[in-house]
């Protein structure tokens, strides 16, 4: 549920404490007798909440007074850290939302946005008393933005393309698809309704956006579905991972294309005095930012409440009033006469699969999954793969299958391994589902299932000739003369030749050795109807000459070979094919892995003839060289290597900032892996520093702005091609956006340094100058031979931005 945005959440009471305060409910005593007895778990059909979910009554009562928020103004409420729902910030909805919805919002918030979780606040006032104080909120809330709502449309985008993005990236799982019938290009003849797996019946999620074309410009919409997180940081809006032209062209094709007529309201400083009362009174503070009024103290415990009274009943009173469902009504009741007990991990997650409706997508046992009507909306560029290849894994025994880490990239730093899939994962913030790797940590060994075998930890360290021979058997068994896993997976970045599935080297990486085990032995008992065949079935190898046709040891040699990373030789039956990109008309950008940039390398190509790499998994700017753009090692789209069709100038690699002055301290470097070491000593290097990607997204000319943060710093990345007196190179403005003055670090270059003149170094062919910035030159952390330049940058509170000039000389 999503709370709407509004002046207010909640009203105080009175000072007669009597007048009980909580979420809208029953009218009648006798339904109160009733709803004190459900506790038991119910039906989805049945439920107050819709999707297939697990919980009893009691856990959907208290799940909807977390969203309700009924501890910001109730006394004995516990608060509910994980599920707390925070109402949207305030504090510049005069710029992102309609003035005129803005009004009426207020004055009568479900009749405006259908579902929304904002009370009537107003819901006992006389009519012309609503228009009053509708008024003079909305005169102080807009008073509160720089900014002031515009319907002019500054970025084009394509209604087509929206159309398509929000009925394939996931949306339509919350809100359901837009069209009465699903498009001809959502569906697939290919996929049989009997082929799929057998899903419950329930009631599906749809939560309404008729209010949308009425609320936003297409410019604001489209900010609001860049960043949701910014806004509604408690993540039931998720971040989709949308590009900036992806979020314009959804946003357009829910508010329309053309700029709507609104009404503009100019705050009057009376309006907004009376606007800032109001805002006290009402409690609003309680629940919203800006937060200028204390909030008053909390009302007594609901635990003995008469719950034909107060802010959810029928009857008339200064409370305010929730449009809630009688099947909610009920649940809430069961959720305060329930006794309080601790609750269980696996409770504890089932409520935050059913809270952030992961359960929309996911199937975790017999609850959750995706609904028969939703069903061809999820779709896969990899239609051999069948449902494999187009719905969300299921997340059934999850715990036993990923490593931790593994997870943690997945809810925090949005890796997805399965390119294919359209569906995607969405972004719900780590503070919002921080607990959850460590709530299945906690069920791993109670969910662990007991078929296949346990690989001991301590098995007998193989000779060299052992190893050698482990590793051609399981290049073997993988290659087009044993199992043939190449036709269908993908290995090292390259395409399998049949179905393009999850690359190969990824699996040591993410899954847990036993669960790889066990999978490879029986995948169906993971996966029902899975397309992946069972090469070792009952337990028996279908390659009886390899190793003897011993099953631990052939899945033990594969797992081995997989671990060597990007070193394991390639398997018969795939192909590296080198493509070179050219860069015409327009700036070019290709993702991949690169040597001279990383796991998550960006290359970006201008028709100047000036080409920069950049390592987004640790925000540094790694290569820059001229001429010919890049070679890919194999042809299409997705993660293929790409190096420099040219020579390249490289740069360190390592994080490129660092919060704070300490100028003593070693530059923090980027672990070091071998072919003798394999295992990342400090996998979360950049994220341990404050460093997280966050895309990029194209102007006109599709020239990448890059955006990652540094603790709380936003920073926006953006470079184009100079070419002044036959040198060519880059000219590059770092912008940032701090909530607060802050000193930061920047390495700007490493090598043989020398000064040239004021603010202008070179090291080797490569020279840079900068805005005047505090200068540190020493010796490099990693070898003292050579140097490292540290620029000292005052961040100010707010935008700031400092402009660095590359030119690459005697080319």
């Amino acid at each position: 549920m999503q709370a709407g945005e509004s002046a207010a959440r909640i009203l105080p009471v009175s000072a007669d404490l009597s007048e009980v305060y909580v979420i809208r409910f029953v009218q009648v005593f006798l339904l109160f007798v009733v709803c004190c007895s459900l506790t038991g778990v119910v039906h989805a059909a049945d439920s107050a909440l819709s999707g297939n979910h697990p919980l009893s009554e009691t856990q959907v009562g208290e799940l909807l007074v977390a969203e309700l928020q009924c501890a910001a103004c109730h006394s004995d409420v516990q608060k509910q850290l994980i599920f707390d729902k925070r109402a949207p910030d305030l504090t510049e909805v005069g710029s992102r939302l309609s003035h005129g919805y803005i009004r009426r919002f207020i004055k009568d918030p479900s009749g405006v946005h259908r579902g929304t979780t904002m009370p009537d606040v107003l819901a006992s006032k006389p009519a012309e008393e609503k228009e009053e104080i509708a008024e003079a909120l909305t005169h102080y809330l807009i008073a509160q933005s720089p900014k002031t709502f515009k319907t002019e449309i500054s970025r084009s985008g394509s209604l087509d393309k929206g159309n398509e993005l929000f009925h394939t990236v996931g949306c339509v799982a919350c809100h359901g698809p837009r069209e009465t019938q699903t498009p001809d290009a959502y569906r697939d003849s290919e996929f049989d309704e009997e082929d799929l797996v057998e899903r419950p019946t329930f009631e599906p999620h749809t939560k309404s956006l008729d209010h949308v074309a009425s609320k936003y410009s297409a410019d604001s919409l489209s900010a609001f579905l860049f960043q949701p997180l910014k806004i509604r940081p408690s993540g039931r809006m998720p971040d989709m991972k949308l590009t900036r032209e992806e979020a314009v062209s959804i946003a357009q094709y829910l508010v329309g294309s053309e700029p709507q007529s609104a009404v503009h309201i100019e705050p009057q400083a009376a309006l907004v005095a009376k606007g800032k009362e109001f805002f006290s009174q009402l409690n609003c503070a309680a629940c919203h930012l800006p937060t200028e009024a204390a909030p008053p103290p909390t009302l007594r415990s609901l635990k003995d409440a008469d719950w034909s009274r107060g802010c959810l009943s029928e009857s008339n009173g200064i409370h305010p009033r929730y449009q809630l469902s009688e099947a909610k009504a009920r649940a809430i009741v069961a959720s305060f006469r329930e006794s309080k007990v601790r609750e269980s991990d696996e409770a504890a997650l089932k409520k935050t699969l059913t809270a952030f409706n992961c359960i929309a997508c996911h199937m975790r046992d017999e609850y959750g999954g995706v609904h028969r009507d939703l069903n061809s909306f999820f779709q896969s560029t990899e239609k051999n793969l069948g449902d494999d290849g187009r719905m969300p894994p299921p997340l059934t025994g999850v715990e036993a299958k990923l490593q931790p880490l593994a997870l943690r990239k997945v809810l925090f730093d949005g890796e997805s391994v399965r390119p294919y899939m359209q569906t995607r994962m969405p972004q719900y913030g780590s503070a919002n589902v921080h607990h959850v790797p460590e709530l299945l940590e906690s069920l791993k060994a109670e969910n662990s299932l007991d078929e296949g075998r346990l690989p001991a930890e301590g098995e007998t360290q193989l000779s060299r000739d052992e190893q050698k021979e482990r590793r051609a058997a399981a290049r073997e068994l993988l290659g087009d003369k044993g199992l043939n896993c190449v036709a269908c997976h993908n290995f090292n970045g390259l395409p399998a030749p049949v179905n393009k599935g999850i690359d190969l080297l990824t699996m040591p990486q993410r899954l847990n050795r036993e669960w790889f085990h066990r999978f490879l032995r029986n995948p169906g008992a993971f996966r029902p109807r899975t397309v992946m065949p069972t090469a070792w079935p009952n337990g028996v190898a279908a390659y009886q000459t390899i190793l003897d046709g011993d099953t631990d040891k052939q899945i033990d040699a594969i797992w081995d070979y997989l671990s060597l990373g990007t070193s394991a030789p390639i398997p018969p039956g795939i192909q590296q094919v080198s493509t070179k990109l050219i860069v015409e008309d327009h700036t070019r950008v290709y993702r991949g892995r690169s040597r001279v940039a990383g796991f998550r390398g960006v290359a970006v190509g201008f028709p100047e003839g000036v080409n920069y790499a950049f390592n987004a998994e640790t925000g540094t700017l790694s290569a820059i060289w001229t001429g010919e753009f890049v070679h890919v090692n194999w042809s299409g789209q997705g993660a293929g290597d790409f190096n420099p069709a040219s020579r390249a100038i490289t740069l360190a690699q390592d994080v490129s900032f660092v919060q704070g002055d300490d100028t003593d301290a070693p530059w923090p470097l980027m672990p070091v892996m071998t072919k003798d070491a394999p295992v990342n000593p400090n996998p979360l290097y950049p994220k341990n520093l404050g460093y997280r990607f966050r895309g990029y997204h194209l102007n006109e000319k599709f020239i990448p702005t890059i955006l990652y943060q540094m603790g709380d710093i936003h920073i926006e990345d953006y470079s184009v091609a100079v070419i002044k007196e036959n040198a060519r190179g880059l000219k590059r403005q770092l912008t940032f956006d701090s909530p607060r003055a802050e000193t930061v670090l920047f390495r700007a270059l490493t090598g043989e340094i020398e000064r040239k003149a004021e603010a202008t170094y070179q090291a080797g062919k490569l020279q840079m100058s900068f805005e005047q910035a505090g200068v540190i030159l020493r010796p490099q952390t990693e070898d003292e031979m050579y140097s490292e330049l540290l620029l000292r940058l005052a961040v100010p509170q707010g935008r700031s931005t400092i402009e660095l000039n590359y030119v690459l000389v005697n080319e």
